[in-house]
């Protein structure tokens, strides 16, 4: 009797964890999300993944790609609310204002690190927001107002395209 309840029990685990294993794909064979995924599983980036919600990108920056998204972090948005005055509810709420400074920051294409680092500097980026920023020498971001931002993090690779993460908010020409 007590084979059959160990047989019984060995079953029931097996049915239980089956879906999650199907789920995991198996092994090493693991695929990166999404864009959105990626930087929704980063803490770094929840400000980012507010706004794109709010800006109505997530469908977008979820589609098939490739694309690059220079991703300001939370401190990156901190900054740029205070030197905007302000709040972030404030920008959350003013879709078109988002939008534009969201697409500033999306390049069609996977441009991994080293392949800025290979360009001609400086060197124009065109955004999906239809103006370009520069890229020098030292891999610094200067945005269409003179604002400089810096690399922190490199080519974290998403299904659909990858994140490079920046220090500062990237903003579009005025008007």
């Amino acid at each position: 009797m007590p084979m059959n309840r160990r047989s019984l029990l060995l079953a029931l685990g097996a049915g239980a964890t089956a879906p999650l294993l199907q789920a995991c794909g198996g092994g090493d064979d693991h695929e990166p999300g999404t864009i959105v995924a990626l930087a929704a599983g980063d803490s770094r980036f929840s400000i980012l993944v507010e706004a794109v919600t709010a800006a109505g990108l997530v469908d977008t920056l979820n589609g098939p790609g490739p694309f690059t998204v220079f991703a300001p972090t939370n401190d990156a948005f901190a900054a740029v609310l205070t030197e905007l005055g302000l709040s972030k509810a404030a920008l959350l709420a003013d879709k078109a204002l988002l939008t534009s400074v969201l697409a500033y920051h999306v390049v069609s294409g996977a441009i991994r690190a080293n392949d800025v680092g290979g360009l001609p500097k400086p060197a124009s980026v065109g955004t999906l927001q239809g103006a370009a920023f520069t890229v020098d020498e030292s891999l610094a971001i200067t945005d269409a107002r003179g604002r400089r931002a810096q690399l922190v993090a490199t080519d974290l690779i998403a299904s659909n395209g990858l994140i490079h993460a920046i220090d500062k908010v990237l903003l579009p020409p005025a008007g």
